[in-house]
């Protein structure tokens, strides 16, 4: 019978959709060390796990205690906090689970692109304590904007980038997007414009919404320099990964005035650290930073719908594999060519 151990998975109690996808002839063992190590004796005991939260590290010392692991899922999309190449020299398989949330990842971008550039947490806000927050002279806010003379930036046109770009021409702004690995001519079917370079792409945004992952290439991908390239006056939107942002930085541009605003679902550390000058000055509701800063707790992915989706096909990953010796959505499959451990069966159900 095959040995599951689930790592700080996001129910409460009974694994019954992992159970409904795995079947009875399944053993399912549930760690929940909250922001604790993941313990090394549960691994051994293990053939497969999944990992539902990015703040469980599984570093090259924990899979080595993996005896008879024969994959590795991730309860997401994300999958940095997992050593991938220690993996595949044991010749463990490690998937994610792309293919959940998008819809609702572009709606929450969509939603934070409305909530800046139409004024509408910063009115309520207002609303709340102030009684002149009804007169015209108070409507005035820096973000507040007319979407159809806008350019929006994306950088990434994945899954979730592809879904921010329909909604963003729905609602009439002209989108441009660079993505370095999608081939030539593919913006043509989707009738947006193309940067092939980065600065490119933000000195002529005036939004910007992140929409790649965290890798070492982006990891403070907006740093001083980048966010110095947008455009006077921009607005940056994170739904991604919190790692690609530079949260000092940030604070400088908004500080100065290059940039106008920020909405932030992620960041560099969570749950967010309230000593950071930043968010301090956010949650102390500073003159300066009025409309100019939204923040939520990494909650793009969240539907009910949408975490049933995750639980259901990160389990999908593991029984497939398990049972039939297919692979979905494998991020090492690569490395574990590399490592003389590739299987053509493998590359069946690649997304």
């Amino acid at each position: 019978m095959p040995h599951i151990l689930i790592i700080d998975p996001q129910f409460a109690e009974d694994p019954d959709i992992e159970r409904s996808v795995a079947g009875p002839d399944v053993a399912f063992e549930i760690m929940r060390p909250g922001s604790g190590e993941v313990g090394k004796d549960a691994l051994r005991r293990a053939d497969a796990v999944l990992n539902c939260r990015s703040r469980h590290l599984l570093p090259a010392a924990h899979i080595e205690a993996m005896e008879h692991v024969r994959i590795i899922a991730q309860d997401g999309v994300g999958f940095n906090h997992i050593d991938i190449a220690a993996a595949a020299r044991r010749g463990i398989p490690v998937c994610n689970t792309p293919d959940y949330g998008t819809r609702e990842v572009a709606d929450h971008a969509m939603a934070l692109l409305l909530s800046l550039t139409r004024g509408v947490t910063a009115y309520n806000n207002r609303l709340l304590v102030r009684d002149d927050a009804w007169s015209t002279l108070a409507l005035a806010l820096p973000p507040v904007r007319r979407l159809g003379d806008q350019t929006l930036g994306l950088v990434g046109l994945g899954r979730i980038g592809t879904a921010m770009a329909l909604r963003a021409r729905a609602f009439g702004l002209n989108v441009v997007f660079h993505d370095p690995y999608l081939p030539a001519g593919h913006e043509l079917g989707l009738g947006l414009g193309r940067a092939d370079k980065l600065d490119a792409l933000l000195g002529r945004s005036d939004i910007v919404s992140i929409h790649c992952p965290l890798t070492d290439e982006t990891a403070g991908l907006f740093d001083d320099r980048n966010l110095s390239a947008m455009k006077p006056g921009g607005i940056l939107i994170n739904t991604a990964r919190g790692g690609i942002v530079d949260l000092d930085a940030v604070q400088r541009a908004l500080s100065s005035g290059h940039l106008c605003a920020a909405a932030l679902d992620v960041l560099p550390r969570e749950p967010l650290d309230r000593a950071h000058p930043l968010i301090a000055a956010w949650s102390a509701s500073e003159a300066w930073l009025e409309g100019r800063l939204l923040l939520t707790p990494h909650a793009a992915f969240y539907s009910p719908e949408s975490l049933a989706d995750m639980r259901r096909l990160s389990m999908l990953a593991i029984v497939e594999f398990l049972q039939k010796g297919r692979l979905r959505s494998c991020v090492n499959l690569r490395l574990l060519a590399q490592n003389g451990h590739f299987q053509a069966e493998w590359a069946a159900g690649q997304a």
